[in-house]
């Protein structure tokens, strides 16, 4: 197994241990053991725990994007439903897998607390910026629309949404007030789009 494969591993197995037990429990000796790797493995092709931290943010990131793009392009016949669609596949990525999710909140709060990991939640943010400008765009090309304000600044209404419906259903598990708030922000979202 090269380094490279060996990181990729390393950053799976990672995600499983932040899954299940939270990033606290995510010790080097707890991700070798999840990849089932000897510990020396993990410095041969990590320089540090923090490192593959910034990893997972990746693997998550990138889990998060499939969802949203495969609810988009789910025959969405106009914005709203596109809209509707979208938040709602991202919902659901949320519930498939809660400890990722609660998680991924803990690693902003360790990194802002880190000076190791400082610039990540930064990162981090930018990297969920990217993905709902990605979104949007695919959005505009599926449904023939331009959106009325730029990308950048929706896209950063999208990320504040997402994290609000997903730390609240992190904390109450209410499914029917979580989609309530995706059609309060479906209503909120389409004046947005204009059809070109």
């Amino acid at each position: 197994m090269s380094a490279a494969e060996r990181r990729a591993a390393l950053a799976r197995a990672a995600l499983v241990v932040v899954d299940r037990d939270g990033v606290h429990a995510a010790t080097t000796r707890a991700i070798v053991a999840e990849a089932q790797m000897p510990l020396g493995s993990f410095h041969y092709a990590v320089p540090s725990r923090d490192e593959l931290l910034r990893d997972v943010v990746e693997l998550v990131v990138a889990g998060e994007g499939d969802a949203a793009l495969a609810g988009l392009l789910a025959d969405a016949v106009d914005p709203a439903d596109a809209i509707r669609r979208t938040l709602s596949a991202y919902l659901e990525h949320v519930r498939s897998a809660p400890g990722r999710e609660q998680a991924m909140f803990e690693l902003t709060q360790y990194a802002l607390r880190s000076s190791e990991l400082a610039d990540l939640p930064a990162e981090q943010y930018a990297r969920y910026h990217a993905l709902a400008a990605e979104v949007l765009g695919a959005a505009e090309a599926h449904l023939g629309i331009r959106w009325t304000i730029p990308v950048a600044d929706l896209a950063r209404l999208v990320v504040t949404i997402t994290d609000g419906v997903t730390l609240a259903w992190l904390a109450d598990r209410d499914d029917a007030a979580a989609e309530r708030t995706i059609d309060l922000a479906t209503t909120a979202l389409v004046p947005f789009a204009v059809t070109t």
